[in-house]
């Protein structure tokens, strides 16, 4: 199933970002976090990247590699891959929109 799941509320609901313009449905692109992977160590979440597809740990996680794939990238918005509703989170505004 692609994500963002469609974004969906009452006017006001949702906190305003112009970054949340920039996502678009994309394919994960792994199930775990291949830069973890790459070095041996676990993770605590994962994140992907609305923009390209990247899944990286998120900042829960020791590797922070989500957050590094946006530095390298200006890619603003990812979401968590976890159970429930996710909530997108934009790196710039630091806050989930």
């Amino acid at each position: 199933m692609p994500f963002p799941p469609p974004v969906t509320g009452r006017p006001g609901e949702l906190a305003r970002c112009a970054h949340v313009r920039t996502i678009h449905p994309v394919e994960p692109s792994s199930t775990q976090c291949q830069d973890c992977v790459g070095v041996g160590v676990a993770w605590a979440d994962l994140s992907l990247c609305l923009s390209c597809g990247w899944v990286a740990c998120t900042d829960a996680s020791s590797g922070r590699h989500a957050r590094a794939h946006y530095e390298e990238t200006d890619h603003p918005v990812a979401v968590p891959l976890r159970a429930g509703t996710p909530r997108p989170w934009c790196y710039v505004h630091e806050r989930a929109v």
